[in-house]
């Protein structure tokens, strides 16, 4: 005689309806049992509070819009999307936490940091914490470790001493362990020995972006990279229930494991999220095409979390609506906003997810659908917080991923580097000669920003500046309004033509020879 036990653990969906000896007898009905084993986690979150937007991409702009976008055209309902998100476990415990913060520092070696100080590291750190609700650092401590890949992560005398630090400290509710994953087992042998619950920097990254996720894709693609915790965290769990004689039992009517119906409900959910991103892809493919026919030029503006980049898309295009926020990841979804430059050509500025040192693989993979809109950029803006102590190895960073998303090589040579946050630091000037020095917040150094973007854009997508001789009779010069950039117009009354300075595609000046035949002179 044997019991599964429901909701021995945190994260056993199948053991959340308790099967008696009766009721292993008298199975209960296949879709019930179906429903229970897709349940992630012992506790429904708030319903409200998963599904808010209209997914795919946001659009904000002045003054147009893309076509069908007031209708919902994503091919993803929201009720399948929120089959796909509901139940999930919270990743973190909710409620005011008391953080350790723990940091390995690998003195030699391989995982040797030699581009940054364990300082800064730990510096970070904190601001990832300080951006949950109610938690506080308690305490921050570097370690030396030579062997961060054991099971326990520090040496014996080390551990020890960690040990009877946190057991004697009964206001730590939790540690934040600074690494980029620990192992389930790892995981499980520091919360026995330290008696409180251990988070690395995966859980906590992906917490926040759960946190900050708005629309239908952002929260798809949090729940794709969660796969991969929750497989490890299912071994783990079998492991254990393995000790208690019921994890490798096969269910009775099933003729599956525990471990193999998980695995399988698992698999069935990660197939759905993937197909649901899919369609979004197609929306998004979608709206390119119908910029692409605009002939909108597209400005990504790129960089490391909390720089400066929806502050700046503020100031460039001058939207009131914009509201930046000060905290890592306050960007997780794709954001489009018109704007014009000097000449008054209208382009579309994207913003983009901020990236992070040591930012986990698997949510790079997960995001890597969203930041193929960068690909399809005329103009990339990579924006530095030049006041941070390590700009440099956050310009590394960004450097990085953008050179994994394989983006066309004339892209990558034409970014454009910005400084951003010059009034933090005194009397700043830049080494780096191609650069760009501003302040987003207070305005210093737009104009000439708009004015390299301008040449930038002009270079990459092949606009010409022209001055055309135009008859006023006829129709041709409010053509010109509509379908290119008019700068100026010089009037010659005796002749009845004006002199038009415009910036204009080549397709649109095709157009025009043919409707007009003018005369124009670069």
């Amino acid at each position: 005689m044997w019991t599964l036990r429901a909701a021995v653990r945190r994260g056993l969906p199948l053991l959340r309806a308790a099967c008696s000896f009766r009721e292993v007898l008298a199975p209960a009905p296949q879709d019930r049992c179906v429903r229970a084993l897709s349940t992630f986690g012992g506790k429904n979150p708030d319903k409200s509070r998963l599904l808010s937007g209209s997914g795919g991409e946001a659009i904000a702009r002045k003054g147009w819009k893309e076509e069908g976008e007031e209708e919902d055209e994503t091919g993803v309902e929201d009720e399948e999307v929120e089959e796909l998100l509901l139940e999930r476990e919270p990743l973190l415990p909710q409620g005011a936490q008391r953080v350790f913060l723990l940091h390995p520092d690998v003195k030699w070696g391989a995982k040797k940091q030699t581009l940054t100080r364990a300082e800064l590291q730990v510096a970070e750190a904190k601001t990832l914490v300080h951006t949950l609700l109610n938690w506080s650092v308690e305490e921050t401590m570097i370690v030396s470790t030579k062997t961060p890949d054991k099971k326990l992560v520090f040496g014996k005398g080390n551990f020890e001493l960690l040990t009877e630090k946190i057991r004697g400290s009964p206001q730590i509710t939790s540690v934040f362990l600074n690494v980029e994953r620990m192992s389930p087992l790892t995981k499980k042998e520091l919360e026995a020995a330290w008696g409180v619950e251990v988070f690395d920097r995966f859980t906590i990254v992906l917490h926040i972006f759960r946190c900050n996720a708005k629309t239908k894709e952002a929260k798809l693609q949090i729940a794709l990279a969660e796969i991969p915790l929750l497989r490890s965290n299912l071994k783990n769990e079998v492991a254990h229930l393995d000790q208690q004689g019921g994890g490798s039992r096969y269910i009775m009517g099933s003729g599956e494991t525990f471990l193999q119906i998980q695995q399988r409900v698992l698999k069935e959910k990660e197939i759905k999220i993937k197909k649901a991103l899919e369609k979004l892809k197609k929306r998004r493919h979608l709206l390119r095409s119908q910029r692409k026919k605009r002939e909108l030029p597209i400005i990504s503006i790129m960089g490391y979390t909390n720089c400066g980049k929806t502050t700046l898309i503020k100031a460039l295009t001058g939207d009131a609506a914009i509201q930046p926020r000060d905290q890592l990841f306050a960007t997780l979804d794709i954001t489009a906003h018109s704007g014009s430059l000097p000449s008054h050509m209208t382009v579309v500025y994207v913003d983009t997810i901020g990236f992070l040192s040591q930012l986990p693989h698997d949510l790079i993979e997960s995001f890597s659908a969203t930041l193929e809109d960068v690909a399809h950029s005329d103009v990339i803006i990579h924006v530095r917080d030049i006041s941070h102590p390590e700009t440099d190895l956050q310009k590394a960073s960004v450097l990085s991923v953008l050179k994994n998303l394989n983006l066309p090589n004339q892209l990558l040579d034409s970014i454009i580097e910005v400084h951003n946050k010059v009034d933090l630091v005194e009397s700043y000037e830049s080494t780096e000669p191609n650069a760009i020095t501003i302040s987003a917040l207070l305005g210093h150094g737009l104009e000439k920003l708009k004015a390299e973007i301008e040449s930038a854009v002009l270079k990459a997508t092949g606009k010409k500046l022209l001055t055309l001789n135009i008859k006023l009779e006829g129709a041709q010069l409010s053509w010109l309004y509509k379908e290119a950039t008019v700068q100026e117009v010089d009037v010659i009354p005796e002749n009845g033509t004006a002199n038009v300075k415009v910036i204009i595609s080549n397709s649109a000046y095709e157009t025009l020879k043919q409707i007009n035949q003018p005369s124009g002179k670069p």
